[in-house]
């Protein structure tokens, strides 16, 4: 059902709003969870070093997939808030012509790529042909990916959470099911779990699109939508371009630690690699409630009710802290707990890694959940400047201060220790620029 973010109190609609946004990402998880699960529990630690590893590169898709999302999600919302629904409806086909450019390309290069960048990584011998074995399905399931994608980014413009919610918690729980089934009634190994991911993912954005357009056909214009807008194209890259840039930036800079941790041997790397999903779901979720910030802010700015946006961003900030509350706990004092998760009889290295990355990170999960909130009003409002400029600067510090040291006595604990300088330098920075913008004093 649609939902007008613009009316009622500005906490309780977006706690109704993003609640099963929450829910969508834990399900949406389980898809990359699951994979590193039946990969370490029924083949093996050199199956989950080798999923972990391709997982990387597959964060570069996932970025351009993200981008297309957040590029269609802000400017319908923004239509959809003005009520012009024929130019809503030019929006989301221009967003669809573009990601279907964008995807074939992807595919193209990464079907022709996938074993250099694998190189590149420094992916050792034994792991190079099931990793690349992993790719080569994902890179062909990436439409799915991509469309999947636009449909959500437009259920989200329209104040609707709860079918994409839907979606996932039906097709996340079949790939679990799927993935266990394929490895180990038919012995598929690794080729099983990709084509697990594969098929369920398809059956997602099948059903995702078909919704969204029938949902889309029931909203009155006075005459057809055109299909394509070369301004409304222009507006959608000026978005897209950004969040791509950012989700592309910690794809390629995961990459270049992904290259580093390999060094270390394939125990570091099994242990990053259960540890690693463990952070993400957090991330992901601080990230997701955030895209629901900037839909809240998106709606209000082509309503022209901008006096309601610093009441959402403190209801975000409310929803995000109480978020990192039981992560913060669960991770620090029960780390070992949830890698052993992963793994079925984890190496001294692997456990020790993954126990020690958590315990790092978690404490100063407060600090980048408040950036990402404050990212979240930057980008519904199309600030993009300063959206990269806080994004970037944290990005880049994470990298620089994750090689340097790590060839210091740290070792690769020195990796880990990069993550919370860079996040903190990066709130500040988001923060500031929110205030500058709405000329307030951010919540804090």
């Amino acid at each position: 059902m649609n939902k007008d973010l613009t009316v009622g109190s500005p906490s309780r609609v977006l706690w109704k709003f993003c609640l099963p946004l929450f829910g969508s990402i834990l399900f949406q998880q389980l898809y990359n969870i699951a994979d590193s699960l039946v990969a370490g529990k029924f083949i093996g630690e050199n199956a989950l070093a080798a999923v972990g590893n391709s997982y990387e590169i597959t964060l570069i898709f996932i970025a351009f997939a993200f981008g297309c999302n957040m590029g269609c999600s802000v400017i319908v919302s923004q239509l959809f808030g003005a009520k012009d629904y024929r130019q809503m409806k030019t929006a989301v086909t221009t967003a669809l012509l573009l990601t279907g450019a964008v995807c074939l390309a992807l595919m193209a290069l990464g079907l022709l790529a996938c074993r250099w960048l694998l190189a590149l990584l420094h992916t050792p011998e034994e792991l190079m042909a099931p990793s690349a074995l992993y790719l080569d399905i994902y890179l062909w399931g990436l439409p799915f990916l991509f469309f999947y994608n636009v449909a959500n980014g437009v259920f989200s413009a329209l104040g609707d959470s709860k079918t994409p919610f839907l979606f996932l918690a039906v097709s996340s729980t079949a790939n679990i099911l799927v993935d266990i089934w394929f490895v180990t009634a038919f012995s598929m190994g690794i080729a099983g779990v990709a084509w697990a991911t594969f098929l369920c993912q398809g059956v997602s954005c099948i059903l995702a699109m078909a919704t969204m357009l029938r949902r889309l056909h029931r909203l009155p214009a006075e005459r057809k939508a055109p299909l394509f807008s070369l301004d409304l194209l222009k507006k959608i890259v000026a978005i897209a371009l950004p969040s791509t840039l950012q989700q592309s930036f910690i794809s390629i800079g995961n990459v270049i630690l992904q290259s580093v941790i390999n060094s270390f041997g394939s125990g570091v790397m099994a242990g990053y690699s259960a540890a690693v999903k463990l952070n993400n779901l957090v991330i992901t979720s601080f990230t997701t409630l955030a895209n629901g910030i900037s839909t809240y802010t998106a709606q209000n700015i082509g309503a022209g009710k901008t006096q309601r946006i610093p009441l959402g961003l403190r209801a975000g900030l409310k929803m995000v802290w109480l978020l990192c509350v039981p992560f913060c706990l669960l991770y620090f004092l029960t780390g070992e707990t949830f890698i052993r998760f992963f793994l079925d009889a984890p190496t001294d290295d692997a456990l020790h890694t993954g126990v020690v990355f958590l315990r790092i990170l978690s404490p100063f999960y407060f600090v980048v959940s408040a950036k990402l909130a404050a990212d979240g009003v930057l980008r519904g409002a199309g600030l993009m400047k300063k959206f990269m400029i806080a994004t970037f600067t944290d990005l880049i510090l994470r990298v620089v201060l994750a090689l340097v040291l790590a060839r210091t006595a740290l070792g690769s604990t020195g990796i880990w220790c990069a993550w919370p300088i860079g996040w903190i330098i990066g709130t500040g920075l988001s923060l500031l620029f929110y205030r500058q913008s709405f000329h307030q004093k951010a919540p804090v």
